[in-house]
């Protein structure tokens, strides 16, 4: 499992439960000592994948200053996302927190931002967040930018968001610069109420791609019940004595192309109940069951567009 800092990098964002979740001040110096004790406990847990975004806030800073104490941390991978400029200006409520732009332009200027900040520990940088008819599926010349950075030892990804993630990253596979694939890592949406992408991961995955699962628990929603999940997800964690978000998480660990799966954490409580999921050993009657968890992908997506940023 690895740690996304999505959540936590700024004072507002779509995930539920925020209201308790973060500190009430929720100021720059607040959310860093937030996110330092998040990544202290992660790693000490085991955790070798931070995951964040230049749109994160102040996420890619945060993480800086904790890469940068000093200590020996062997094997940590970290990934972070262009494509999206931060706009809010550490606002809960902006009119528009973020700015989608894909362009060469971008870019150039937000690459510089990240290896200013991150230096030699960026291993994996990503598009953020590509649709089926982004400009990043089809731009040569941004292509021939992105492998350059490739030859410099990061791996070329991309996010995914929208119905529209399956042939996203179906067009992203066919992506080549001098015969060779530009992309090497996929991250997407997949849970329990969306999966519709799962055969294009699997296709990403058994083509050499490392795939990268983010909000496995739906931005919060199937970790605080409803009717659904209290039917379906209930008899299980009460079963296995865990929490929604524990079994939630083990459905995606059992998926066989699934190489990291992001917890959310907003919490040092949530991240421990969010780690157990390593250990929860679902079994393929249980898998089966929480399969009528499943929306029609529409319908997710539209749902997850109203929630606000609280």
């Amino acid at each position: 499992m690895g740690l996304g800092l999505a959540a936590v990098g700024r004072p507002g964002y779509i995930t539920l439960g925020r209201d308790h979740d973060l500190p009430p001040e929720r100021d720059v110096e607040a959310m860093r000592h937030r996110v330092h004790d998040l990544l202290d406990q992660a790693y000490a847990n085991g955790v070798r994948h931070i995951d964040t975004a230049r749109s994160y806030g102040r996420a890619e800073e945060f993480l800086a200053g904790w890469l940068n104490r000093g200590e020996e941390r062997p094997g940590l991978v970290v990934s972070s996302k262009w494509g999206y400029t931060y706009t809010a200006d550490w606002r809960i409520h902006a009119e528009h927190p973020e700015i989608k732009d894909h362009s060469v332009a971008a870019y150039d200027r937000q690459v510089v931002e990240t290896r200013r900040l991150l230096g030699d520990h960026l291993d994996i940088y990503q598009v953020h967040s590509i649709t089926p008819d982004s400009t990043a599926l089809t731009d040569t010349v941004l292509h021939r930018r992105l492998a350059a950075l490739a030859a410099e030892g990061v791996t070329v990804g991309l996010s995914t968001s929208g119905p529209g993630q399956a042939d996203a990253v179906r067009a992203a596979l066919a992506v080549t610069v001098d015969g060779e694939p530009l992309f090497r890592s996929v991250q997407a949406t997949w849970n329990l109420l969306e999966p519709s992408v799962g055969p294009a991961l699997a296709e990403a995955h058994a083509s050499g791609r490392f795939v990268i699962v983010k909000e496995g628990l739906a931005n919060g929603r199937l970790a605080v019940g409803g009717e659904a999940t209290d039917r379906v997800l209930g008899p299980i964690a009460e079963a296995a004595g865990v929490s929604y978000d524990v079994v939630a998480l083990a459905a995606i660990l059992r998926q066989p192309w699934a190489g990291t799966v992001l917890s959310g954490a907003a919490t040092t409580a949530q991240l421990t109940s969010n780690l157990r999921a390593r250990s929860l050993d679902l079994t393929e009657e249980q898998l089966a069951a929480l399969t009528e968890l499943a929306e029609p992908r529409d319908t997710y997506w539209a749902e997850r567009s109203q929630l606000p940023w609280n």
